[in-house]
């Protein structure tokens, strides 16, 4: 039967070979990879949740109140709430990895709540990757 592994809570390897389940420690390359995958993650999560925003302030509230078109706010609301959910659920699971403080964590949380604040974060969570890939990734 040919070893399996998984990744478990990004704190431990699981390796399963046969009857038999192994726990192992990760090794700095595989931590360093996870988090790198994490943060490109909370990008994309950043990037779409200002995105969406952007459109919803700049574009479809000024026409519903505008031209009396609220379909687009009915439409992009709810994808809105979605990208919101999908940054704060990210951001959830980016922490619990480990490694960051909570300054950090209060930053990426009220960067969800002020108004294009995911924008902001987009700069400082490169920065971060970046460090991470020179010291070792």
């Amino acid at each position: 039967m040919r070893p399996e592994a998984s990744f478990m809570f990004r704190s431990s390897t699981r390796i399963t070979a046969g009857p038999m389940d192994v726990e192992s420690a990760p090794t700095s390359s595989t931590r360093a990879g996870l988090e790198l995958r994490q943060l490109r993650r909370l990008e994309i999560a950043s990037a779409l949740e200002g995105m969406t925003l952007l459109l919803l302030v700049c574009l479809a509230v000024p026409l519903k109140h505008l031209a009396g078109l609220p379909t687009m706010v009915r439409w992009m609301g709810p994808i809105h709430g979605v990208a919101f959910a999908f940054y704060a659920w990210t951001v959830v699971e980016t922490v619990a990895g480990g490694g960051w403080s909570g300054r950090d964590m209060s930053r990426l949380a009220l960067a969800a709540l002020v108004p294009f604040g995911g924008f902001a974060s987009l700069g400082w969570l490169r920065r971060r990757a970046a460090a991470l890939r020179q010291t070792g990734a």
